[in-house]
C-alpha cells in the first residue's frame, strides 16, 4: 500500500498454520485507506488442518461472505470471485446467490474466476460480473488470448493469476525461463519477471496483476514492473512465445 497498491488479492482459504491471509491483511492496513479494494474468494473451502473440501453450495455461500468479512473487520467486501472448481458445468445458482448477497449490502461487485468463455456468459445473465480471474501468461494458447482481449471488448477487468509463475503455479517458477523473456529483460536491464508482469499489464487498459509474494524486495521490484514499457515488437514476440 505505501508503494501505491491499492488492490489487493485475498480468500479466507489463505492461510499458514498460524494465521489467514484475511487476518494479515487486517492487522497490517486496518483501518482502511478508502481508496483500497480488497477481492476475496469464495467457492472450494478449507478445512481446520487445511485440507480442501468440495466446493460449497449455494446455499452455504454467505457463511464463506461473512467468514471473509469477520476475518477482515469488514462490513462489505468490495468484490467477490466465485471460484470454479474443475468439472462445474453451471455457475447460475451460485451466481445468484451472491447477486442476493449483493442485494443485501454484503457484496459490491461480483466476479468469476477459472471460468471459461460460456461459464462468464452464464454468469453475466445472472448478475453484472465486473471481473474476471483466470491463470494467464507468457505462453498463453490463442483461445486464452482472445477470451483475455474479450473481457476488455466487453468492459471487463481482466485479472490473471500465476502470470510470473506460469507452469509451476503455486510452486513458483521452476524450470529453464523462456528465452524470448530474457532475451527482452536484458534489453531493458530487467528482470524475467518483471517482463512478465510488464507484459501482462500492456495487454490493455482492463488487465491487472496480482503476483503474490513473501518478500518485501519481490514486491517492490513487481510495482516497478508497471513502468517497464515494451514496445509494440516486443510484445508481439512475447504474444507468439509458446509454453515449453
Amino acid at each position: 500500500v505505501e508503494l501505491g497498491v491499492n488492490h489487493i488479492d485475498t480468500a479466507a482459504f489463505y492461510f499458514s498454520p498460524l494465521r489467514s491471509a484475511n487476518e494479515l491483511i487486517n492487522s497490517a492496513l486496518a483501518p482502511y485507506p478508502d481508496d483500497l479494494v480488497i477481492v476475496t474468494k469464495i467457492g472450494p473451502g478449507r478445512d481446520p488442518w487445511g485440507e480442501w473440501t468440495n466446493r460449497a453450495r449455494p446455499d452455504q455461500l454467505r457463511g464463506q461472505v461473512e467468514e471473509n468479512l469477520r476475518q477482515l473487520g469488514r462490513d462489505h467486501l468490495d468484490v467477490v470471485n466465485l471460484r470454479v472448481m474443475q468439472g462445474q458445468t453451471s455457475i447460475a445458482e451460485h451466481v445468484g446467490a451472491l447477486a442476493d448477497l449483493r442485494q443485501a449490502g454484503l457484496i459490491r461487485h461480483l466476479g468469476v474466476s477459472g471460468v471459461t468463455p460460456e461459464l462468464l456468459a452464464e454468469a453475466q445473465s445472472t448478475a453484472p460480473v465486473v471481473c474476471v480471474q483466470n491463470r494467464y501468461g507468457i505462453g498463453a494458447s490463442s483461445t486464452e488470448h482472445e477470451f483475455a482481449e474479450a473481457c476488455g471488448r466487453h468492459g471487463v477487468a481482466f485479472v490473471p493469476f500465476f502470470t510470473i509463475a506460469g507452469e509451476g503455479r503455486g510452486a513458483g517458477v521452476v524450470g529453464t525461463e523462456n528465452a524470448d523473456v530474457l532475451d527482452v529483460a536484458e534489453a531493458h536491464g530487467a528482470t524475467a519477471a518483471q517482463v512478465r508482469l510488464a507484459w501482462a499489464l500492456q495487454r490493455g487498459p482492463h488487465v491487472l496483476v496480482i503476483p503474490g509474494t513473501g518478500d518485501p524486495d519481490h514486491v517492490a521490484a513487481n510495482v516497478a514492473a508497471a513502468a517497464l514499457r515494451l514496445t509494440d515488437d516486443e510484445m508481439t514476440r512475447l504474444t507468439a512465445s509458446t509454453r515449453p
